[in-house]
């Protein structure tokens, strides 16, 4: 696909920063399309309620209106467009209701997803998320604090697979796109980076010294740091919600 100048104004980076190349070449241009807007909504260079127009976007990108369709009614079942026919198509607005029930979700995988790996007993397991909690101190140490974003989810996610269950990450991602741009605002807050760290190494640390009381506790405490702030957040960025 040929892009041409970008016709969302105001967005940096391109298309598909932050895409392995290679994969891009072998994912069809819907997908292309949609993890690329996706990634947009989720960093809120696409702002919530903003307009998108979709001749706009398959000209941008040098396809029919055909996939951009595909895509954007993907991205409404996600939760993060609202589809008009024949009038508009707009950014979502963030929704707290959805992202609390998100969150349930979420929190009940991955208590379970730590007893699983308390009851594995193998230590090798947690290799990936030893090293991946080794970047996340870099990124954090480093002020960088999309790259510690961008680890954060890393890590969840390489417990899922440690446990064996990848898929269920996927289902839960699938849904998280009002969750996960709450977390982008509240990110930045003091202490907030520090707090995600401590918590990681110590959901870590319960899963080695095989305490699943401790491991669920801290948990529970991670995931439902952002939700409780969800008020405040929302008061210092009315437009979005």
């Amino acid at each position: 696909m040929k892009a041409k100048e970008d016709p969302v104004k105001d967005m940096a980076g391109g298309p598909f920063q932050g895409s392995g190349r290679g994969q891009v070449k072998r994912q069809s241009a819907s997908q292309q399309i949609h993890e690329a807007l996706r990634l947009r909504i989720l960093s809120l260079e696409l702002a919530p309620g903003q307009n998108l127009s979709r001749s706009e976007i398959a000209d941008y990108y040098g396809v029919s209106q055909t996939p951009v369709r595909d895509a954007m009614m993907r991205l409404e079942e996600e939760g993060l467009l609202m589809i008009f026919p024949q009038s508009k198509t707009e950014v979502s607005k963030i929704d707290v209701a959805q992202a609390r029930e998100t969150q349930f979700l979420r929190m009940s995988l991955e208590i379970e997803v730590v007893k699983r790996l308390i009851e594995a007993q193998d230590p090798g397991l947690l290799a990936p998320v030893d090293d991946l909690l080794a970047q996340m101190q870099r990124a954090f140490e480093e002020g960088d604090l999309q790259r510690f974003a961008e680890l954060d989810r890393h890590f969840h996610r390489a417990l899922f697979e440690a446990a064996g269950v990848a898929p269920l990450w996927e289902l839960v991602t699938g849904r998280s796109g009002h969750i996960d741009r709450l977390r982008k605002l509240n990110l930045p807050d003091p202490g907030k980076a520090s707090e995600i760290l401590g918590y990681h190494q110590r959901i870590v640390a319960a899963i080695r010294a095989g305490k699943a009381v401790e491991a669920e506790a801290e948990v529970r405490g991670h995931l439902t740091g952002t939700l409780a702030k969800a008020d405040e957040i929302s008061e210092r960025h009315p437009e979005y919600f």
